[in-house]
């Protein structure tokens, strides 16, 4: 009877520590990320040269290891020859939002994270000079990432990982109608606070 009394007690201990510890644990959090980016597929059957981008974003964890995020984005190619003239630049702005599993490691301080979440952005073609020459108007796509978040201490984490972007868009250039596909895959390097 005592050993049953002691192991009530002692499991009672341990879930409610492990409740209050799961409750205590932060569940806003803000990230900064940038890195290069590849196009997967052609815009209209311009070759588009490696780009660049970065994003912020907010997350709010609601289980222990699923969140939603949402924040917006940049992302620039730029293409020698294209449908709307030489030297000319394609930027995708706009917002995300989506779902966030992360899952620590076992033993280590290391986490990896899955996402899968969708866009609101708009293409933008500019020339040489910078000025808008075009824009898509905003749609909707996704986006899907996947990498690792390396706890650094005091809630901070570097977060590595690869992110696809799809955007397609049909628009009218000069009185055409084109089909904008907008499809890379990005290299990023982030840096998040838990709060």
């Amino acid at each position: 009877m005592k050993t049953k009394v002691f192991a009530a007690i002692v499991i009672s201990v341990l879930l409610s520590a492990n409740s209050y510890a799961q409750e205590n644990a932060k569940r806003f959090g803000f990230e900064l990320n940038s890195g290069l980016s590849v196009a997967t597929k052609k815009i209209d059957g311009a070759d588009l040269k490696p780009g660049f981008g970065f994003e912020g974003s907010f997350s709010y964890r609601f289980m222990p290891h699923l969140g939603v995020y949402g924040g917006w984005g940049w992302n620039r190619f730029a293409a020698d020859n294209s449908f709307a003239g030489n030297d000319v630049c394609f930027e995708e702005t706009g917002y995300v939002f989506g779902l966030n599993f992360q899952h620590p490691i076992a033993g280590s301080n290391l986490s990896y994270y899955v996402r899968g979440g969708g866009l609101y952005n708009h293409i933008e073609t500019e020339n040489a000079g910078g000025d808008i020459i075009h824009d898509s108007k905003h749609g909707y796509g996704f986006q899907l990432a996947g990498g690792i978040d390396i706890n650094l201490g005091s809630n901070w984490s570097l977060t590595p990982g690869l992110k696809f972007n799809s955007l397609s868009r049909e628009t009218s250039y000069e009185g055409l109608s084109k089909q904008l596909d907008y499809q890379y895959l990005s290299a990023r390097i982030g840096i998040s606070k838990k709060f």
